[in-house]
Parts: structure tokens; C-alpha cells; sequence
């Protein structure tokens, strides 16, 4: 398959492909490469879902009359998550929920959990994670799907039915949860009690004590009296006290107008935010990694251009940072806890949660789950703990937002999981006290951990593998075995997926006890000795931005690494075989990574009701004569059948059984096998 072009076999094999996916023979269609999933039409698509799933199960998900069940119904925990394989979506790159669901068609039942990056209305620059609003974001509508089906005819209706079929195909689907905003959202502009502000007067800061917000509010309710309501049959309020206290759905009425009108909610939002600015009143940027307060502006560079209105906004750095700290600009984070000594220190009382914020960050995402039937959580930014101290020993209901958030939701979902976005770093540096503690207190399943940032088979990827497999054994969450995400598919970061990436593949699948996470697009990435352009990158459509290094020039261009689909394919088919019996079983490690970086070869055996020996050689450039004790095994494998090699579709390879070791002649560099293992007859 290799040599030939995949295009070609599609079409002349699309038939019996699409054919043993709907009679249940394959969980996916093998070698549809992602782009020709999308070009596939609506009425095909929907005629391959009525095959896959029944007409009348078709119907009922599209009918929007209630929900499809989640295949995780009776599941009293979200610790399935930690033996899951997850692939990352950024849905900018396809468009569309619907072509979510015609991408899902390449992808197998091994691979079952699907995470939808953030979903809602954009904010500055256009990045998904710079929420404006609770609105589902409407560039993710299909024109094309309610042309077929007439009655999704709105955004937050193909979500719906995209996860209701998810479910009858038996995926699990996850949610961002984001504890921030957009600095000028409308959430932050309606509900200013919710966040942290200041006051600056050209480039100094001269106020953030606490209570600002109130004369924010003061300076919101004053622009509605003199603009009046943005919906002609809502009356005003007649104290500010009242704006605040009328419920969400109105005041944002009042000050934005209607849902459907977003050219009208973005020029009144603009006009608010004028007038904040003319009094100097500014959400506080969030920041990342110790000391987390404590800001000034930056005055280092040259002066800001004015916006187009004639702004001039300043950036901020935090005054005493150590290596980590960073300010992100364009977001602020929900204040979840009153300050010390009226902020004079901009130090926090983590004694004194502020939960009414939390309550309100708790609802919206539960509400958010509950109406489209999310099945797990990404937290991001999970890495923030800001308590000086360190990670108590004891903590309460608000001692984490995405723990709160998560337990939350399990009281109606109490399979709910929570996969947390953390990178493993050591104590004090991304956060005050180690992560791992805190993500034990905050009662994570999975985190992501780091292994897509390192070459495969590099001395740093080795040790961090074999640490991984001792927090396995020795934690409550599970690292994840990341092979990219969408924040490291970018032109920066080529180097880590210049060779190995077969063998990410391969480890992340057949670790079973172990749960492994893939970027869209890893499947057919094209190695770029140099940078390409930005459009092949998914990391560029985290944001919306014209020009510049980070523009984008029109959709994303999808890969066209055939060699690598292909292998991947064949992988995803052996799983189809082998891991059914083996998703719940543990890997006997005869060859563990080695934590020195000295051998990069690695060798493992799952064991139900047949064995199976894995090699892999995690050396790009050599290849090995390897000898795989047998340890302390107690079951004898006397011979061994050859079924899978990464690199080669007809076998030659021949494992040699000897009194101490299993002999393998030839591992080609970047290789991996895997051997059928006969015991001695009883």
C-alpha cells in the first residue's frame, strides 16, 4: 500500500471500504485520508450513517427530541479516561461540526474519544480560547447540512446532532473548560463582579483594589441609561443595583441586544468598552507561572500604535517574574478569591472563595454539558496554583475551578472525567509547589504531560517515558502519552516530528493501561525539513489573525504524508484485531524505557486469552540486534508468529527463542513489531 498513491485506492476500492464499515466489519474506513472524508457530500454521509447506525437511530439523533445515550451510561467514575486514546480537534481547521462527523468516519473505535477545542464566540484576535460570550461559535455552521436536513438550521442544533451521532457510533466527546475570558467579553462586561480590575492613567497602574468593579458597574449601568436598551421591548432598570440583580439573560438583552444580531452585539460591546477606557478602567490580564501577581505596564519597547478607535493599549509584565511568568493580554481570569489588605499587595485570600463566581463558572459549563451531552472535560491552563505555600494537605470545594467544575457536573453525569492540561514540570516552576501533588488534589484523571515536545527516542523523551510509567504506578491520574496537540503542530516545533512518529503511534495504541492523546492532522503530517507555510499548520487557527508571522491565508491544509497514513491505517487495523480482548490488560515489560537515554530499545507483552509481544526501536537512525529477557514471566513462550511490522507489509522477521532471551537479528531504526507468543501445551 505504501507505493501506492491512497487517492488511487480509494477510488477504486471506496465501495467495499465504505461497505465493511456499515456491516460492522471495521469500526472505521480504512485509507480515507481525512481530506477526501471531507469532501465527501451530505447525501453520502448520510447515507453511510443510516447504514453504520439505522435509519431510525439516525432520525432520532437529528430530531433534537431528546439525547442519544452516552456509551458511557452506568459508569459510576471517569477513570474509563485513563485508558482512553483521545484525538484533539481544533474544529477551525474543518469548519464545521459536521465535518467533525465526516472526519470521525477515518477514525477507529480504539481511538473513541473525540475533544472539540473551545467552541464558543471568539474574542480578540479570534483565538478559541479568548471566549466573548457563552454563544456557540457561529463560524462552525454547516450551510451545507441544513440544506439536507432543514431542521439544524442553526449552529447550536448541529452540535447537538453531531454529538448525538458521536454516540450512536460509539464515541465519547469532551469539552473545553477555560477559566478566563476574553478581557472585553460580554461576560466580563455584564458581570464585572465575576473578574479583577484596575484602573491605569496613561502608563501607570494607580488603582486594583477590590471593590473597582462596583464603579465599573457604576460606569456600565451610566452608559446604558444614556444609550438605552439594545432590545426595544426590555425597560431599564432603575439603580445599578438592579442591573446587576436582573437575571443574565436580560442584562446582557439590555446592554448587547439580540443573540442573532452579532454585528449589533459587537458595536454596542465596542462602545462599552469605549467608555471603560476613557475612565482607565481595565480587566486584569491573566497570567501563567510564579510570582502570578503582581503587574506593571510594560514601558520596555516603544509606544503601542493607537487601535482604530485611537486606543493606545499597553501590554503589562509582571514586575518580579521568575523563568515561567507570562501575561496573556488579550484574556482575564474569573476572581475566584477575595484579596488580602485591600489588594495593596495584590495578594490572595484563598481562605475566603468567593462563591458566587464559582457558582456562576460551575452552571454555565454544566449547562453547557447537559445540553449537548459532553462526556469529559480538557482543563485548561490546569497547571495554575497560585497559593505561595504550596499544595495543601487539605482542601476543600474551592480549592481548584476545574475540580469544582467536574464535580459539578458528575452529580447529573457521574461518569464525567477531567483531563487536565499540565506539562509535568518540576516544583515551583509552572506552578507554586508540584504539580503532581496538585493534580492529585484536584482530582484529575489524565494529564498531558510533555512527551510531544521531545524528538522520540532523544536521552530527555526516554527518562520522561520511564517516569511517566512510575506515575502510572504510583499516582492517582494517568500521564498522558501525547503524540502532538494543536499548540505544537507550528513551525517552531517541526523538529520533533522530523522522524518517529510511527512508533508515537504505535506506543500510544498498544499501551493499553496507559492513555494517549493525538492532534488532528498527526495522522498524514508532512515532514518539513524546513518551515512550511502557515495554512499546513493546525496551530494557526487557534487564531484569526490576517497578517503578521501567525496569519493565515485561507483553510487549513491538510498533510499529504501518504507513507505515514498508510502505516498508521495498518496499525489501526491490528487494533481492530487485537485490542478488543486487551483494552483492559497491563504491560508486562521486559525491555522498559530507559530512564539513562543509553538503549532505545523498548519490549512489552499483553497477555489475555493469547500473548503478544511488542518491540519497538526508539532509535531514528540505527538499527539493533536485540536480545528481550524473558524475566521473571511465568508463563514460557516456546515459539512465536510474526504478525506486524511498522516499516514492512510482507514479514521476514523471525524471533528466536533462547533459554534466557527472545533473539531478534534485525530492528530497523524507528521500527516496531509485534510477535504472536505460543506457550508450552499444558
Amino acid at each position: 500500500m505504501e507505493n501506492t498513491a491512497l487517492n488511487t485506492y480509494w477510488i477504486d476500492h471506496k465501495e467495499k471500504l465504505i461497505k465493511a464499515y456499515t456491516q460492522g466489519q471495521q469500526s472505521f474506513i480504512p485509507y480515507l485520508m481525512p481530506e477526501t472524508a471531507l469532501q465527501l457530500s451530505a447525501k453520502e454521509v448520510l447515507a453511510i450513517l443510516a447504514d453504520k447506525i439505522g435509519a431510525t437511530t439516525l432520525d432520532e439523533a437529528m430530531s433534537l427530541e431528546g439525547k442519544i445515550a452516552s456509551p458511557l451510561l452506568g459508569q459510576s467514575n471517569g477513570n474509563w479516561l485513563k485508558r482512553s486514546n483521545m484525538i484533539g480537534i481544533n474544529v477551525r481547521t474543518l469548519q464545521s461540526f459536521w465535518n467533525v462527523l465526516k472526519y470521525t468516519l477515518t477514525l477507529p473505535q480504539s481511538q473513541q474519544a473525540i475533544h472539540l477545542l473551545p467552541i464558543w464566540e471568539p474574542g480578540v484576535v479570534g483565538s478559541l480560547y479568548g471566549m466573548a460570550s457563552w454563544h456557540i461559535n457561529p463560524e462552525f455552521y454547516s450551510a451545507e447540512l441544513a440544506q439536507a436536513i432543514p431542521r439544524l438550521n442553526s449552529v447550536e442544533k448541529q452540535l447537538k446532532a453531531m454529538v448525538n451521532i458521536m454516540h450512536a457510533l460509539g464515541k465519547v466527546v469532551g469539552m473545553d473548560v477555560i477559566p478566563h475570558t476574553d478581557r472585553y467579553s460580554e461576560i466580563v462586561l455584564a458581570q464585572p463582579w465575576l473578574f479583577e480590575w484596575l484602573q491605569r492613567a496613561d502608563t501607570r497602574i494607580v488603582r486594583h483594589n477590590t471593590l473597582l468593579h462596583q464603579e465599573v458597574q457604576q460606569v456600565v449601568f451610566d452608559f446604558l441609561l444614556e444609550e438605552g436598551s439594545a432590545l426595544e421591548n426590555l425597560s431599564l432598570p432603575e439603580s445599578v443595583e438592579e442591573l446587576f440583580a436582573i437575571p443574565e439573560i436580560v442584562r446582557h438583552g439590555l446592554l448587547f441586544g439580540p443573540k442573532g444580531d452579532p454585528y449589533k452585539r459587537n458595536l454596542r460591546r465596542g462602545q462599552l468598552i469605549n467608555r471603560l477606557y476613557d475612565h482607565g478602567f481595565e480587566p486584569l490580564p491573566a497570567t501563567m507561572a510564579p510570582p502570578y501577581r503582581g503587574l506593571e505596564v510594560d514601558t520596555t519597547g516603544a509606544a503601542p500604535e493607537p487601535d482604530n478607535e485611537g486606543r493606545i493599549w499597553w501590554d503589562y509584565r509582571i514586575k518580579k517574574p521568575q523563568e515561567m511568568s507570562r501575561v496573556f493580554g488579550p484574556l482575564t481570569r474569573y476572581k475566584l478569591y477575595s484579596s488580602l489588605n485591600d489588594n495593596a499587595d495584590w495578594e490572595i485570600d484563598f481562605s475566603e472563595p468567593r462563591k458566587a463566581v464559582w457558582d456562576y463558572v460551575c452552571h454555565h459549563y454544566a449547562t453547557v454539558q447537559e445540553n449537548y451531552g459532553f462526556d469529559f472535560m480538557r482543563g485548561d491552563m490546569s497547571h495554575v496554583q497560585m497559593r505561595p505555600a504550596g499544595v495543601p494537605i487539605q482542601v476543600d470545594d474551592w480549592y481548584d475551578i476545574h475540580q469544582a467544575v467536574k464535580k459539578h457536573i458528575q452529580g447529573h453525569c457521574p461518569w464525567f472525567g477531567y483531563y487536565a492540561e499540565t506539562f509535568l514540570a518540576g516544583p515551583g516552576f509552572m506552578a507554586y509547589g508540584s504539580e503532581l501533588d496538585h493534580l492529585d488534589q484536584s482530582d484529575a484523571e489524565v494529564t498531558l504531560g510533555d512527551l510531544q515536545s521531545m524528538v522520540v527516542g532523544s536521552p530527555r523523551f526516554m527518562s520522561h517515558f520511564r517516569w511517566y510509567l512510575d506515575l502510572l504506578a504510583t499516582r492517582r491520574f494517568a500521564p498522558c502519552f501525547t503524540m502532538m496537540t494543536a499548540d505544537k503542530d507550528d513551525p517552531r516545533f517541526d523538529e520533533f516530528y522530523l522522524e518517529g512518529n510511527e512508533l508515537r503511534f504505535f506506543i500510544g495504541l498498544f499501551v493499553p493501561d496507559m492513555p494517549s492523546y493525538m492532534g488532528l492532522g498527526f495522522e498524514c503530517r508532512d515532514t518539513h525539513l524546513i518551515p512550511a507555510s502557515n495554512e499546513y499548520y493546525s496551530k494557526l487557527y487557534v487564531f484569526q489573525i490576517p497578517d503578521g508571522a501567525k496569519s493565515t491565508k485561507g483553510p487549513y491544509q491538510w498533510g499529504n504524508n501518504q507513507a505515514l497514513f498508510s502505516r498508521i491505517t495498518r496499525m489501526r487495523l491490528l487494533a481492530e484485531t487485537l485490542m478488543p480482548a486487551l483494552t483492559n490488560t497491563s504491560p508486562h515489560w521486559l525491555i522498559p524505557p530507559d530512564p539513562t537515554g543509553g538503549h532505545r530499545v523498548i519490549a512489552w507483552i499483553l497477555v489475555a486469552e493469547k500473548a503478544y509481544l511488542f518491540v519497538a526501536n526508539l532509535d531514528a537512525a540505527q538499527a539493533f540486534n536485540v536480545k528481550i529477557p524473558k524475566g521473571a514471566s511465568s508463563r514460557p513462550f516456546v515459539s512465536s508468529k510474526p504478525i506486524f511490522s511498522t516499516h514492512q507489509e510482507k514479514l521476514d522477521k523471525e524471533l528466536l527463542i533462547h533459554e534466557k532471551f527472545y533473539q531478534l537479528d534485525e530492528l530497523m531504526p524507528g521500527e516496531g513489531l509485534v510477535f504472536e507468543m505460543e506457550s508450552k501445551p499444558a
